[in-house]
């Protein structure tokens, strides 16, 4: 995500950073290249024009020219008009009715079903009953989809077979009052901006459920025809946010950065992979310091205090303080660290990691993570609870079964021994029979 912008930026920052102080013409050079870069990830050269000229306004100033650390200011400038631009605050959506409804609209292709289900498993983590409800009666295997993925997260799909798309949707919410539902999700057919008689079949289902939300799910990967889109789908409906998908697909982020600025509508939610559990609400600052290169630790945090296992974690800690750690152990927290996205979504949040992205570093990594995991599974879990059995003949047979070498298997039970000795330094006592966990502890 952001990866070209990201570092084309950098670029621009790092040298001048290198410059003691900063001339109204270094400022005006630089503004040129954020121009330049911006203009080559995609984003709407409006857009570009007005958040380059208030940038100019606030930079080329006193505050910057006589500061001692101008770059740094010119950098704070560029990320608070960048959150600006992509909207300032996190927009909420708003369901205050029972059941609300929120409708999903959008292009054939752009992901309105998968949105519809990743929202859905969304909203019943924060506490809501949602129903999803197919009224894609257009593509022959949308139903269907709806209905595998509503039975994978646990959550009601509505169906009726024969109907028009508004009575479906008007049933619906009818069946989600009866049966304590408050959240229907309507999954609409993909149509085009200029197809007249589908924006008119919405128009009906909007009149006759009355949605508190209107969501267009817009394709990241189309860049500025996503602009272009959301324009024609809000002047005929109203819409009342955006979910970008594929945004993890989408180097430039072209999308992201013009959809606000050009329509007045909010990105409410964004995809960042194929997963169920991969769409996260937008923030716009959070994206602002992610294009600059600064990363998103608080978006990471957040997600391993939600997906990982908190038990398994405490549970290793014991194991490392009483130095009993297994290949099973460590076969339990590569997965999961899986659980967190692929490496490079991990270091897409850490600050400076486009440095190891350019690098190679970060595919490097991933195919290793996955060899790791192939080498592991591939064991007995006798062989993983005591590795010390594992000789020459099992070392081959675990190579065959996972399709690497030996020298591959050698290497995980290296790197094994080695996070083995380390944590037992860390962990083992010390001094007064104490652990450096102990240390740790108030007095």
């Amino acid at each position: 995500m952001f990866d070209s912008l990201t570092a084309k930026l950098t670029d621009v920052f790092t040298r001048l950073r290198g410059k003691g102080k900063l001339s109204e013409d270094d400022v005006n050079a630089g503004l040129r290249e954020i121009r330049l870069a911006l203009l080559e990830a995609d984003v709407n050269y409006k857009v570009v024009k007005d958040l380059v000229e208030r940038i100019r306004a606030d930079a080329v100033g006193e505050a910057v020219l006589e500061s001692l650390t101008p770059a740094q200011q010119l950098i704070k400038i560029v990320r608070a008009e960048l959150t600006e631009t992509m909207g300032g605050e996190r927009a909420t959506l708003s369901l205050d009715r029972r059941p609300a409804v929120v409708l999903l609209v959008g292009l054939q292709g752009s992901g309105k079903t998968t949105a519809s289900a990743k929202l859905a498993s969304l909203l019943k983590k924060e506490g809501r009953k949602p129903v999803l409800v197919a009224a894609d009666v257009v593509r022959p295997a949308a139903i269907d989809q709806l209905m595998t993925l509503g039975e994978q997260i646990d959550v009601p799909v509505i169906s009726r077979p024969g109907l028009a798309p508004p009575q479906i949707a008007t049933e619906a919410v009818d069946w989600a009052e009866g049966n304590l539902h408050d959240v229907v999700l309507v999954d609409t057919a993909g149509r085009l901006q200029i197809d007249d008689e589908m924006m008119g079949e919405l128009e009906e289902i909007v009149a006759g459920t009355g949605p508190s939300e209107i969501l267009l799910v817009a394709d990241a990967m189309t860049g500025q025809e996503a602009v272009n889109v959301a324009a024609t789908f809000d002047e005929r409906l109203e819409l009342s946010g955006i979910i970008l998908t594929k945004l993890d697909g989408d180097a430039r982020g072209g999308a992201a950065l013009s959809i606000r600025h050009a329509t007045g509508r909010p990105i409410k939610y964004v995809g960042t992979g194929e997963k169920i559990d991969g769409l996260e609400p937008s923030h716009p600052q959070r994206m602002a310091d992610r294009i600059l290169g600064m990363g998103d630790v608080i978006t990471l945090i957040e997600q391993a205090e939600e997906r990982l296992d908190q038990s398994k974690a405490e549970d290793l800690v014991k194991r490392v303080r009483k130095n009993r750690l297994t290949l099973q152990d460590f076969l339990e927290q590569l997965e999961e660290m899986q659980k967190l996205g692929p490496m490079s979504q991990i270091l897409d949040r850490i600050p400076g990691a486009e440095k190891l992205r350019a690098g190679g570093e970060t595919d490097e990594e991933e195919t290793e993570m996955r060899r790791s995991l192939a080498i592991l599974r591939s064991m007995t879990m006798h062989e993983r609870l005591n590795p010390s059995i594992i000789g020459g003949s099992r070392k081959k047979r675990i190579a065959r079964g996972s399709g690497t070498k030996v020298r591959d298997v050698n290497r995980v039970l290296s790197r094994f021994e080695e996070a083995k000795r380390a944590l037992k330094m860390v962990g083992g006592r010390r001094g007064k029979g104490r652990t450096p966990f102990d240390l740790l502890q108030p007095q």
